[in-house]
């Protein structure tokens, strides 16, 4: 019972809570889309400037980033980090298709003739997802699902909770994250990367960069 509970908690956190596509805007990004995959995408541009006259051509790579040495005081917080990696490795690409199914969302619905028809659409959606992403959630952990939250924030700039409640409203909105609450997560929970998030943020930027 608790598992199932937990499963639909974690569909309601995130995609069902969180992210909507236009059922008509199917196509997806597979380099993102990938759970099982880093969420590297080569950002590798071939180029050609001109200088005084001259052709000059130019390579534009990904950053590197360079970070201290991780030192660890036992093996237990090793292997603490090294589930953050995976941990990131599998939720990342998730977190970004959500940033592309928020803009996409929002512009379909802004060709929509109104909120009668918006409101229609966003039902259609509601089931969609529900019937093409609970297969990807039920893998999930309850920790990677409370990352994903996190995430999510990271890269729509917007908690779940704000997402869910420009789409659904206030009372949609606040549904889900008392749902969440009895999990011990929230809808509300914002990322910092400066702070509490200092080391997630590390690991994320290496693993968009395939440097881990």
């Amino acid at each position: 019972m608790f598992r199932k509970a937990k499963r639909i908690c974690l569909l309601a956190l995130v995609f069902l809570a969180a992210t909507l596509q236009a059922q008509a805007q199917n196509k997806k990004d597979e380099a993102v889309a990938a759970t099982d995959n880093p969420a590297f995408v080569p950002m590798v541009k071939v180029g050609k400037a001109v200088e005084n006259g001259d052709s000059i051509l130019f390579v534009k790579m990904n950053n590197v980033y360079v970070f201290p040495n991780m030192t660890f005081k036992d093996k237990k917080q090793q292997a603490k980090y090294n589930r953050l990696v995976n941990n990131v490795k599998k939720v990342l690409p998730l977190a970004k298709q959500v940033k592309l199914m928020v803009i996409e969302t929002y512009e379909y619905l802004q060709t929509l003739p109104d909120d009668q028809a918006r409101q229609k659409h966003m039902k259609i959606v509601e089931k969609s997802i529900y019937k093409e992403y609970e297969p990807q959630m039920k893998k999930l952990t309850y920790s990677q699902g409370k990352l994903l939250i996190k995430l999510i924030h990271r890269e729509c700039d917007s908690s779940s909770y704000e997402i869910v409640k420009s789409f659904f409203g206030s009372f949609r909105a606040g549904f889900y994250n008392a749902f969440a609450s009895i999990f011990g997560a929230s809808l509300k929970k914002e990322y910092d990367p400066d702070d509490t998030d200092r080391l997630t943020e590390r690991v994320v930027l290496m693993v968009e960069a395939g440097q881990i």
